[in-house]
C-alpha cells in the first residue's frame, strides 16, 4: 500500500533514470516507507521486480523525459534529478527536488543555480570546448554523496509526513 502523507493522492517518487547514480537507493528508501517510485528513461533500464516501482521509457529526444515527469508530478511528490531546468520546472509545482548527491533544490537557491549554469555554458562556448568533442568535467560520485543522499532523502519524506 502507498503512504498519503496529505489529503488526496498518494505521494510520489519520480527519478529522472538516465545516468542516476542512486536508483538502488531510492527504491530501498521508498520500499521502507510504502513509497510508490516511478523511473523515467529513454530506455536501457533493467526493470525491477518490486511492485512499488514502475518503469517508464519515452522516445528519444532531449526533453522528453522531463516533459513526462513534469506533466505527472505534482506538490508533495520528490523528484530525484540532477538536471537543473528539470529541477525547476519540479518545483514550479510544488515537489521536493533532491540531487542524486543529496543537494536539494528549493526556491530560494535554484535562480542562483539555473544562473550558473547559464553562465557555464557561455564560458564553453567562449573557450571552445564544445569544439573540441564536447568534453565536460564531471566530478566523480563518491561514498559520502550516496549517504548523504540517503539522509536527505529520508529528511524528504519525514518533512512530508510532518506536513511541511
Amino acid at each position: 500500500m502507498t503512504q498519503r502523507f496529505s489529503e488526496g493522492r498518494a505521494t510520489m517518487i519520480y527519478v529522472d533514470g538516465d545516468a542516476c547514480p542512486v536508483k538502488a537507493e531510492v527504491e530501498k528508501v521508498a520500499a521502507r516507507h510504502g513509497l510508490a517510485v516511478t523511473i523515467v528513461s529513454n530506455g536501457g533500464l533493467r526493470p525491477s521486480a518490486n511492485p512499488l516501482l514502475r518503469h517508464v521509457t519515452v522516445p528519444e529526444g532531449a526533453d522528453a523525459a522531463d516533459d513526462w515527469i513534469v506533466e505527472h508530478i505534482a506538490a508533495g511528490d520528490i523528484a530525484v534529478t540532477a538536471d537543473i531546468p528539470l529541477a525547476a520546472r519540479c518545483l514550479d509545482k510544488g515537489a521536493r527536488v533532491l540531487g542524486p548527491t543529496g543537494k536539494p533544490f528549493t526556491q530560494e537557491g535554484i535562480g542562483m543555480a539555473l544562473g550558473m549554469r547559464e553562465l557555464s555554458r557561455h564560458l564553453r562556448e567562449l573557450s571552445g570546448r564544445e569544439a573540441n568533442g564536447g568534453q565536460t568535467y564531471n566530478a566523480g560520485f563518491s561514498k559520502q554523496d550516496r549517504s548523504r543522499f540517503l539522509g536527505e532523502l529520508e529528511n524528504c519524506i519525514a518533512a512530508l509526513k510532518r506536513g511541511k
